[in-house]
């Protein structure tokens, strides 16, 4: 009752101060924790749980104008972002996000012939997200994700298009400016979990199922200083593969590992590159 009467009696007093009739706003039946903030502004009060509903939320704000004019909105528990901006407001329990563009570079895979890899992508064009009020977010989203990888000299990719497999192959003798990549797009499906601590960090960790499709193989050379480009499609990848990830993340940006322990080709149509490690750096994770 005590907290009752304090919410009222703040949304009175602002109200009287600018007007004539104040009419009641809403009645929250013994509200768990009530938050009244004071602005040069304006005044927000916040109400956090209550009687029937422990995971309610409620906000009410009432905005000052220079001619003594009262503007009032209200929230629900629902919360719409802006891509790639992560919102500092933790009072929503449900909400919808565009998150998580990263870039990284590979650390190692189980094909001692790839040279180098590189990832990127966005982990989120949209998830569905969960707070929990008490500093744990849960969400399940979708999102693209592409992962390429080179060999090293003198090897390169080539397939038969007779049978769609991929092998290794040389570049012709006297060849120069050469490299040989294995790109793959995905779909991705991620479901993570993020542990908040303090204000401003958060450890992320979470899975996805990657979609593949579209994969592609692609060798250039010269030879007496004419260009080649050589690409091959129909490559046959694993349509379905699943990655591991953890970051940790400071206000927007983070580092993130990921792990991929699955083939990129089906078996028997391609070298065995799995059990990839990637680096990186990732904004709004």
């Amino acid at each position: 009752m005590k907290k009752i009467a304090l919410l009222f009696a703040t949304m009175l007093a602002v109200t009287q101060a600018h007007a004539t009739a104040p009419d009641t706003v809403t009645v929250i039946e013994q509200p768990n924790q009530v938050i009244i903030t004071e602005t040069p502004t304006g005044s927000l009060v916040k109400v956090i749980g209550s009687k029937e509903k422990e995971d309610y939320s409620y906000t009410y704000t009432m905005q000052h104008s220079g001619n003594d004019t009262v503007h009032t909105s209200q929230s629900t528990d629902w919360e719409l972002n802006l891509p790639f901006m992560k919102s500092s407001n933790k009072e929503y329990h449900w909400s919808v996000v565009c998150s998580g563009l990263y870039f990284g570079a590979g650390l190692g895979t189980s094909y001692d012939l790839v040279n180098n890899s590189f990832n990127w992508g966005i982990l989120n064009i949209a998830s569905l997200n969960y707070n929990t009020l008490h500093g744990q977010q849960f969400s399940i989203g979708v999102g693209y994700d592409n992962k390429r990888f080179s060999l090293k000299r003198p090897n390169c990719f080539a397939m038969d298009e007779m049978t769609n497999i991929v092998g290794i192959d040389s570049y012709p003798e006297g060849s120069v400016d050469r490299s040989s990549v294995l790109s793959v797009r995905a779909i991705q499906f991620p479901l993570q979990f993020q542990q908040f601590i303090g204000k401003d960090f958060h450890i992320t960790l979470g899975g996805t199922m990657n979609w593949n499709v579209y994969a592609k193989c692609n060798t250039h050379y010269k030879v007496n200083k004419t260009h080649h480009d050589v690409s091959y499609r129909g490559i046959k990848q694993n349509k379905l593969t699943f990655d591991v990830y953890g970051a940790l993340s400071y206000n927007r940006f983070g580092i993130y590992c990921r792990y991929s322990p699955c083939n990129l080709f089906k078996k028997g149509f391609g070298p065995e590159i799995k059990n990839t490690w990637m680096l990186g750096v990732a904004i709004a994770l």
